[in-house]
């Protein structure tokens, strides 16, 4: 099933166009959570995500596998929308692993569910000056590229305006 990449910067509504456009794909809607409760500020904006989203979509917390948690529900979804694809990265490098996105990636594309990326485009400021944060941005811009390679969709959000790329 085809994949679609949604990007954009903070607060720019990719979020809430990734569950618009689930909900014209199926019935049967999840959400990949990759977000982690280290904090209450944290705490509240997931309580705030899964009030947005209401009971429409059955909600799936994984901060590492994505792949597994895909081909795990791929028999009981039609849509997932995996939010989001930065979060994720950042998990996987502060748990000291090394990031495999061709794995998440390939498994995505060959699933029959239709998977909704959302990402953050980190890489339009300015360069970081610590290792770990240049680290991070240059990973992300590789994972965004190689996932809008896969990709049948790409949007670009700003102020909630989603930009069709591809």
């Amino acid at each position: 099933m085809p994949i679609v990449l949604i990007g954009g910067g903070s607060r720019s509504g990719k979020s809430s166009h990734a569950l618009a456009m689930a909900r014209q794909h199926g019935h049967r809607r999840g959400f990949l959570a990759t977000a982690q409760v280290f904090d209450d500020e944290m705490r509240d904006r997931i309580a705030q995500h899964q009030h947005e989203r209401g009971p429409d979509f059955v909600t799936i917390e994984e901060p590492l596998d994505l792949a597994r948690v895909i081909i795990a529900q791929q028999e009981m979804l039609d849509v997932i929308v995996i939010d989001c694809l930065t979060l994720w990265l950042s998990n996987v490098i502060l748990s000291g692993q090394e990031p495999r996105f061709s794995d998440f990636l390939d498994i995505a594309a060959q699933s029959p569910l239709r998977c909704i990326l959302v990402t953050n485009e980190v890489g339009c400021g300015v360069v970081p000056e610590n290792a770990l944060a240049r680290r991070f941005r240059d990973l992300a811009g590789t994972l965004n590229q190689q996932a809008a390679a896969r990709a049948v969709e790409v949007y670009w959000m700003i102020f909630g305006v989603p930009f069709r790329v591809k």
